[in-house]
């Protein structure tokens, strides 16, 4: 066996804490023995011993003594329950009554803090040793402290050298063939190492990964394997965005920076000597180590152009300093940072403008107290104006190229132009952009962000050598997935496109599968559906056939509704305008429907055309909601909707007319996975309410959600109980609801042949025979569509493809950057989700035929 052959298994707090863990670890080290390699097992202290320590240390001196007897019990009990003899753990409690005699006790002085800090992994790693030796596999006891020699870094206070330090190694041969002499298998502490003094020093906080790291890095090991409480990094923290996805493959530096900006699951200095080493570092989960996990090697880059996550840090404090005098003042900044220095602290995010610089302070890597800041600002004072800032957030997007993407960002950028932001970091590496915000609203942005980086493929999370599942689909039991209804008939549809050429087809059996699911929710009276998402006949025949009533945006949908479903009674549509002509509004009107009106103009103006009407007012309730700002349909900028200021003015006109106004309406957006957005609309609708003595019912609009790639679907059991919380206040009026694309998208499909394959630097383009002209939305919204290759369908994905159309634009794209089986001419491509908004806003530009449409 060469030096070489060594693993390094790392085990956190959580991993070493029960005596069934304990097996775990027996078991994951004994495989690795079993396949021919040395193993050396680097743990943490056991969970929550280390905090516990931590309030030893600043306890007055008189306490102190029970909450060590408490540490020292917690020990022995623990020994018991691993089946061996108290006397395992004296050498640890003999130093902790040592300690506490010493006279740095007093004073608390930091080599003392360090000494009594590293006692938690000296009593885990004992115990381990020794359990895993009584269970029949021999383990060593290794001290960190003789291999891990920490070297104090330049301007570096105190504290820093001392409990938040770090390690440079090289690879040893004779160590690694030194350990494996005193056994194949053994076990050392994270956490702590030794200075040049001989003293005992931290490596901060989470340091046990970085102690992995370094042993790796020492041994030359054939990978470093980190086992945790979860199944490796995620796009985002997944307790606060469950629909974050599996990193599957990361690079050294991207690794880095999602640790550095907020991740836990990794400690960040702990990449720096696996990269130099080139070391391989895994992340996997303890409770279920057949799951895949995390790698993270020189490789990890390859791929498409990818944000790869969203992470983010609370308790950020922006220190803002302005002078008049800093422009072109040389050395000013010098004179700055130096302040900084003195204090100790480290500044992270920079900023800067001609009279005003503004830096960051992360608390992970400062010892940020109100003394010391109070401080800081006394001296800065001396040479400029001093404000602070905090508490803030620091929310970054993080993968390699980011200035490459700039331009998808639209989404997200919008999301924090509604925010407070007070300062924008794009990093020089390309490997980050940070928005600082206020700390309040930073984990309520983070699953909408995510949400964005999605739809607008800045995120491949459909790449599977990048991302993996999502942490919802690995935390709930796995479920059988029904087939979708194109693939169960992929013969059929075959056959249509071979007949037919290119062809949108809706399946019925779909579309009236989703209606009563809608019709399922009790507190709805009644249900329009928005016919511009699909006006095929059948479909809406099939709805008005199931109770629904159909919304109209124009007098031609009108009429179209009134030819191909005359039973329709008026009381059953709604038209409901936006900017529509006097003579629409005339039309509507005689012809007995429910007329919307959204603007002042109609009543003003108009008048005379609403004597004896009953109308509604649509009311902008405020900021959209939905994937793109095309379709957010609320907010400033809208063109939709009376604002809420205006429904007097609009009440009054209303009565001077002789019209009644029996209704209010109120839409904010398509697409739309939050299930509480429309109980709190309704809630809104029912406060403004109240003024209208005439008033019969409420319309919430629609804009229900179509999950895409890595969503979840929306909740309609949580619609519904947000729905009847407002119903049970305002019974007296009835809730109308209109949705469109959340009936029809999944049950249309859009099929269209490969004409050609082309690669071009490094991009593989697939063209078929329907583009933009067929299909849109991804033109119009930066809409994103599953897309598969029908002729090829249950292949291994193997190429990285973008789809294009045969128009005359650069904007011709239906999907980016999509892992598809190998295409050739001929072959069949489905675009699915391509029931709502394709055919109905097909055109003929380049003087192409609107594509057929089948319904099965």
């Amino acid at each position: 066996m060469s030096a070489a052959d060594w693993i390094v298994l790392k085990f956190g707090g959580t991993s070493v804490s029960t005596r069934a863990r304990w097996s775990t670890i027996g078991e994951l080290a004994q495989a690795r023995l079993n396949d021919g390699h040395c193993v050396l097992i680097v743990v943490s202290a056991v969970s929550g011993v280390t905090d516990q320590l931590k309030g030893l240390i600043e306890a007055e001196a008189e306490h102190r003594a029970a909450l060590a007897e408490q540490l020292i019990a917690r020990h022995r009990a623990f020994a018991v329950e691993l089946g061996l003899q108290a006397s395992v753990v004296e050498p640890v409690e003999q130093a902790l009554h040592a300690l506490l005699k010493s006279p740095h006790a007093a004073v608390r002085a930091y080599p003392w803090q360090a000494e009594i800090f590293a006692l938690g992994e000296l009593w885990s790693s004992r115990l381990g040793a020794a359990f895993l030796t009584a269970e029949g596999v021999t383990a060593g006891w290794l001290d960190a402290r003789t291999q891990l020699s920490a070297q104090a870094l330049p301007n570096q206070g105190a504290w820093a050298r001392h409990l938040s330090t770090s390690c440079q190694v090289q690879p040893s041969p004779a160590i690694a063939q030194q350990l494996r002499e005193a056994g194949s298998l053994q076990i050392t502490q994270g956490f702590i190492a030794r200075n040049l003094s001989g003293e005992t020093v931290l490596l901060g906080r989470g340091g046990s990964d970085t102690s992995a790291a370094c042993f790796g890095a020492l041994l030359g090991a054939q990978r470093v394997e980190i086992w945790t409480d979860v199944p490796g990094m995620f796009s985002a923290n997944p307790r606060r965005v469950p629909e974050a996805r599996l990193l599957r493959h990361l690079d050294y530096d991207e690794a880095q920076e999602i640790a550095t900006t907020g991740a836990k699951v990794l400690h960040p200095r702990c990449l720096g000597p696996v990269r130099d080493g080139a070391v391989p570092l895994w992340i996997k989960d303890t409770q279920r180590p057949e799951l895949e996990g995390t790698c993270i090697d020189a490789g990890g880059g390859n791929g498409p152009l990818s944000v790869k996550a969203i992470s983010h840090r609370m308790g950020v404090t922006l220190v803002s300093m302005e002078s008049i005098g800093m422009w072109q003042q040389v050395g000013f900044l010098a004179d700055v940072f130096g302040y900084f220095r003195q204090h100790g602290l480290s500044v992270d995010l920079i900023g800067s403008a001609e009279t005003n610089v503004t830096v960051s302070l992360d608390p992970s890597e400062n010892l940020l107290s109100a003394d010391n800041l109070e401080a800081l600002c006394a001296d800065l004072a001396r040479v400029c104006r001093v404000k602070v800032i905090g508490p803030c957030a620091a929310i970054t997007l993080v993968g390699r190229g980011m200035r490459r993407m700039l331009h998808r960002l639209s989404e997200v950028l919008a999301e924090f132009g509604e925010q407070r932001v007070h300062l924008v970091s794009q990093s020089s590496n390309n490997l980050n952009l940070t928005f600082v915000v206020d700390e309040d609203i930073a984990e309520a942005l983070l699953p909408r962000l995510h949400e964005h980086l999605i739809r607008a493929r800045v995120m491949a999370v459909d790449d599977a050598r990048l991302f993996g599942p999502s942490w919802e689909s690995l935390s709930q039991a796995p479920v059988a997935t029904a087939a979708r209804w194109w693939e169960r008939d992929q013969a059929r549809l075959l056959e249509i496109a071979a007949s037919q050429g290119p062809a949108y087809v809706y399946d019925l059996a779909s579309v009236r599968a989703q209606a009563q699911r809608l019709l399922a929710i009790s507190p709805v009276d009644r249900w329009f559906y928005a016919i511009k998402a699909n006006d095929h006949p059948a479909l809406l025949q099939a709805l008005a056939a199931l109770g629904f009533g159909l919304e109209c945006v124009s007098t031609a949908e009108l009429a179209w509704v009134q030819q191909h479903c005359p039973e329709l009674p008026g009381s059953r549509i709604l038209f409901t305008p936006n900017f529509a002509p006097r003579l629409e509004y005339r039309q509507a009107l005689a012809s007995g429907v429910m007329v919307t009106v959204d603007g002042l103009h109609p009543l003003q103006h108009w008048g005379a055309e609403f004597e004896g009407a009953q109308i509604a007012l649509r009311v902008d309730l405020g900021p959209g909601r939905g994937h793109h700002d095309k379709v957010r349909t609320g907010g400033q900028a809208s063109k939709f909707g009376l604002a809420p200021a205006d429904l007097e003015r609009a009440r009054l006109l209303a009565a001077d007319a002789g019209a009644k106004i029996v209704g209010l309406h109120a839409h904010l957006g398509s697409g739309i996975l939050d299930p509480q957005h429309w109980a709190e609309v309704y809630a809104q609708l029912a406060a403004l309410g109240e003024r209208f003595v005439d008033l019969r019912w409420l319309d919430i609009g629609g804009g229900l959600g179509v999950p895409g790639s890595g969503e979840r679907e929306l909740d309609l059991a949580q619609v519904a109980a947000g729905l009847a919380r407002v119903k049970q206040l305002y019974p007296h009026w009835d809730l109308h609801m209109e949705p469109g694309r959340y009936l029809v998208a999944d049950a249309g499909v859009l099929l269209a042949r490969v004409t050609q394959v082309k690669d071009k630097h490094g991009v593989r383009f697939v063209g078929i025979e329907a583009g933009m002209n067929a299909l849109l939305r991804p033109a119009l919204y930066d809409a994103v569509h599953p897309i598969v290759n029908l002729s090829r369908l249950g292949q291994p994905a193997t190429d990285t493809v973008t789809v294009v159309g045969p128009i005359c634009e650069s904007g011709d794209v239906l999907g980016r950057e999509r892992r598809m089986p190998a295409a050739a001419e001929g072959d069949v491509i489905l675009i699915a989700q391509a029931g709502a908004y394709g055919a109905v806003m097909g055109n003929r530009y380049n003087r192409r035929p609107l594509i057929a449409e089948v319904v099965l």
